[in-house]
């Protein structure tokens, strides 16, 4: 790093913003979050591991762990819970006993998916934040200054399933009476 490039005083500023502003989105995303999932009975953390375990489709705890931006025994502990539920199996793949693996059960996907369809846009305080831009210039944000921060962080790998999870969306869901439907799919109600 070449301190010449900046000053101390330009650092700082930076730091605490992008600070005060990450905390400040995700006081209002978490309190979205949990509010959205609570009817199932899930945390913020088992959600996340079903929606990595979804779109990875056989997971390690290490891809759950790293992907969902928490530590490894979090992603264990929280993928038992997932398992005592029904919602994950654990495996072990024989060319590689050391990593567990997860996937979702259909119980699993039923709740993933259901998730999806009660989404409901005017309970989310972020996206309705965000609403005014789209009405402005005719789309959401982009965050690519967000994404190359993130990338520079976290590595390629880890911008890779991010964008894939959004692909699956765009590839494997059709909206229904301003709802998200798996494609071909029809959800058992078996949860």
């Amino acid at each position: 790093m070449n301190e010449k490039e900046f000053s101390m005083k330009e650092a700082i500023v930076f730091s605490q913003r992008i600070a005060q502003l990450s905390k400040a989105l995700w006081k209002s995303i978490e309190k979205d979050w949990q509010q959205w999932i609570k009817p199932f009975d899930l945390n913020i953390n088992e959600h996340h591991i079903l929606w990595i375990a979804y779109h990875l489709n056989g997971a390690s705890i290490s891809d759950v762990a790293k992907f969902g931006v928490m530590h490894v025994s979090t992603a264990f502990n929280f993928s038992k819970k997932l398992e005592e539920r029904g919602f994950l199996e654990f495996s072990k793949k024989e060319s590689d006993k050391r990593n567990t693996y997860i996937k979702l059960t259909t119980k699993g996907e039923n709740i993933l998916l259901s998730l999806l369809e009660t989404y409901e846009p005017s309970n989310n305080t972020t996206f309705s934040g965000a609403l005014p831009l789209r009405n402005l210039y005719g789309k959401f944000p982009e965050f690519i200054e967000m994404m190359t921060i993130v990338r520079n962080i976290y590595g390629d790998d880890f911008m890779k399933i991010f964008e894939k999870a959004f692909t699956n969306i765009d590839n494997d869901f059709v909206e229904e009476n301003r709802k998200l439907r798996k494609k071909d799919t029809v959800i058992n109600e078996t949860l």
